[in-house]
C-alpha cells in the first residue's frame, strides 16, 4: 500500500533536502506537487485541501526557512501532519464492557468482511487471550455461514452451530444465549452484505445492532475500491453509527487513498489492516508508522514484531550457529526463503525497510518480487538431498533436470548458483569476522551498490 504515493511523495523531499536555502516559493512548488500526488493517490479532495493547508501553515514560518536543516524540517511537518491525518495514536479494540462484548461486523458484499472476522476474533484469542465466539447472520449468500465456520476451525476459533431457515434476528437471540451461557469474552456478529447499500441492507443491519446492543460496530471496506470505500463508510455512519474501520486487501492497493481518507471523512478510528489472507496476517493500525511508511521512511518496530511473531525461535537458532561455522547450504537458503514467506513476503516487507523505495525501480526490473520467491524455492525443491547439499554437483544435465522439474530455464538455475555462491561467500566472511569484526564492517553483499 501506498508505493505510488510514497514513491511521488520521496522525489519531492529529496529535492527540497538538497536545497541549500529554502523560500516561500519553492516551499508552494513543492506543496503543489504533493496535492497532485495526493490525488492521484485517490485521496478525497477535501482532505487534500485540509492537509496542504496544514503543512503550509506549519512550513511558512521564520523558524523554518531560517533553519540549517529546512529540507529536514520540512520531513518533519508533513510526517506529523500526516499522523493527525491519520490518528494520533494505536486505537484499540474496545473490551470494557460486560462479557460477552458484542463486535458488530458490516460492510458490503465482497469487502472481505467474513475474513476479516475471522482474523479480528484470530487477533484476540492470540494477542488477548479472549474466549471468543463467531455468528455469521448471512442467510443469503450460499455457503457464508459455512465459510466462517471453515475459518473458525483454520484459526481455532468456535462457530455457532448453524441451522437452517433462521433469521438474522433468530441467530443474533440464539447467539447472544449461548455466548452468556457459555461465558465466551467476545462474540462477533458478521452481517450479510450487499453489492450496494439500499434500504433493506440498512434496516437489517439496524435491527441487529439495536437488539445486540454491540460495544463495537466495525466497518469493513477494501482498499481496492478508492473513493468509493469513503463512500460506503461514510453512508454506514450516517445510517448505523459506526465505531472503527478494519481496511481489507491493504496488499493489493498501490494508491493507499481510502486509508488517508476514511478517518478525515468519518471521524472514526482506522483499527485493523488486512494485509494478507492468512488469519495472522493483520496489523493494528499505527498512525506515526503509517506515516513514516509514506514517507519513504520504513517501519522497522513493525518489521521487528512480524519477525518475532513468524520466525521459529529454535530454527533460527540453528541457522544463526550454521552460520557462525561459515557453512551455508541450499537447505539452509530454503529455510531462509521459507522464513521470509512467513512473515509476508517480499512485497509486504518492502515498504518497511528504511530507504527502499530508492531501489524498488531496480528490484522491480530485477524481477525481485514473491514470484521470485516462490521460483527459487521451485528449483531448491527440484534438487536431490546431495545436490542441496553440494552445490558444486549442479552443472549441465542436472541443471537442465531442474529448471524442467521447477518450470524454470536453465539461465534461472544459474542465477540461483549465482546468488548462493554470493552469500555463501559472505557466511565465510563472517565466519572470519568474527563478531567483533562483523559489527565494524557491516554485513558485505547486503548493502546497494
Amino acid at each position: 500500500m501506498f508505493d505510488t504515493l510514497t514513491g511521488r511523495l520521496s522525489t519531492i523531499i529529496d529535492k527540497l533536502k538538497g536545497s541549500a536555502t529554502l523560500s516561500e516559493a519553492n516551499i508552494k512548488d513543492a506543496l503543489r506537487e504533493v496535492r497532485i500526488a495526493l490525488l492521484e493517490a485517490d485521496v478525497a479532495l477535501p482532505v487534500v485541501k485540509d492537509f496542504i493547508a496544514s503543512v503550509q501553515d506549519r512550513a511558512i514560518g521564520q523558524e523554518v526557512l531560517r533553519s540549517l536543516n529546512a529540507g529536514q524540517m520540512v520531513v518533519k511537518i508533513v510526517h506529523d501532519a500526516l499522523v493527525d491525518l491519520l490518528g494520533q495514536e494505536v486505537v484499540t479494540i474496545d473490551l470494557k464492557a460486560s462479557p460477552p462484548v458484542v463486535m458488530l461486523m458490516v460492510g458490503l458484499q465482497g469487502s472481505g468482511k467474513t475474513s476479516m472476522t475471522a482474523k479480528v476474533a484470530y487477533y484476540l484469542t492470540q494477542k488477548q487471550k479472549q474466549r471468543v465466539l463467531m455468528a455469521s447472520l448471512d442467510v443469503y449468500r450460499p455457503a457464508a455461514r459455512e465459510q466462517l465456520e471453515t475459518l473458525g476451525q483454520q484459526c481455532h476459533v468456535d462457530t455457532l452451530p448453524i441451522i437452517k431457515e433462521e433469521t438474522p434476528l433468530a441467530i443474533t437471540k440464539r447467539a447472544l444465549k449461548v455466548a452468556r451461557q457459555e461465558a465466551y469474552d467476545v462474540l462477533f456478529l458478521d452481517t450479510a452484505g450487499r453489492l450496494h447499500i439500499d434500504e433493506e441492507l440498512m434496516k437489517e443491519v439496524v435491527a441487529v445492532r439495536d437488539l445486540a446492543q454491540p460495544t463495537e460496530t466495525i466497518l469493513v471496506a477494501d482498499a481496492m475500491t478508492g473513493q468509493d470505500a469513503v463512500t460506503i463508510a461514510k453512508e454506514f455512519n450516517e445510517k448505523v453509527g459506526i465505531t472503527a474501520i478494519a481496511l481489507s486487501r491493504i496488499d493489493g492497493d498501490a494508491r493507499g487513498g481510502a486509508a488517508l481518507s476514511l478517518r478525515a471523512v468519518t471521524g472514526k478510528p482506522l483499527k485493523f489492516l488486512g494485509v494478507g489472507e492468512k488469519p495472522n496476517q493483520l496489523e493494528l493500525f499505527h498512525p506515526d508508522r503509517i506515516a513514516t511508511r509514506i514517507l519513504g521512511m520504513g517501519d522497522v518496530v513493525s518489521l521487528v514484531e512480524r519477525a518475532m511473531e513468524s520466525v521459529d525461535e529454535e530454527e533460527a537458532k540453528k541457522l544463526a550457529l550454521k552460520m557462525q561455522k561459515g557453512s551455508f547450504d541450499f537447505n539452509m537458503m530454503e529455510s531462509q526463503l521459507l522464513q521470509m514467506t512467513k512473515m509476508g513476503g517480499i512485497s509486504s516487507l518492502m515498504g518497511m525497510i528504511p530507504g527502499i523505495n530508492k531501489f524498488q525501480g531496480k528490484l522491480a526490473e530485477a524481477g525481485i518480487n514473491d514470484s521470485f520467491v516462490r521460483r527459487q524455492l521451485a528449483m531448491i525443491r527440484s534438487m536431490t538431498l546431495k545436490e542441496r547439499q553440494d552445490a558444486a554437483l549442479i552443472k549441465g544435465s542436472r541443471k537442465r533436470r531442474i529448471a524442467s522439474g521447477s518450470g524454470t530455464s536453465v539461465q534461472d538455475v544459474n542465477k540461483l548458483l549465482k546468488q548462493f555462491r554470493d552469500m555463501s561467500d559472505m557466511m565465510k566472511q563472517m565466519k572470519k569476522l568474527g563478531k567483533r569484526g562483523l559489527a565494524r564492517q557491516g554485513y558485505p553483499g547486503l548493502r546497494p551498490h
